[in-house]
């Protein structure tokens, strides 16, 4: 589930850069949530949240 989370995130991260850099902050902190998240599996390991 986090991983989908991540995945989608980092595409649409990578989609701003691509069509417009209007929404550049917007972009970025769609990156920083999925930094967040990917950090948060990693800590939580297997365990259910």
């Amino acid at each position: 589930m986090l991983w989908a989370i991540v995945v989608i995130l980092l595409i649409l991260w990578l989609l701003g850069f691509a069509v417009v850099h209007v929404a550049g902050g917007f972009i970025h902190l769609l990156l920083i949530i999925a930094l967040i998240v990917l950090v948060i599996q990693f800590v939580s390991g297997r365990r259910a949240l």
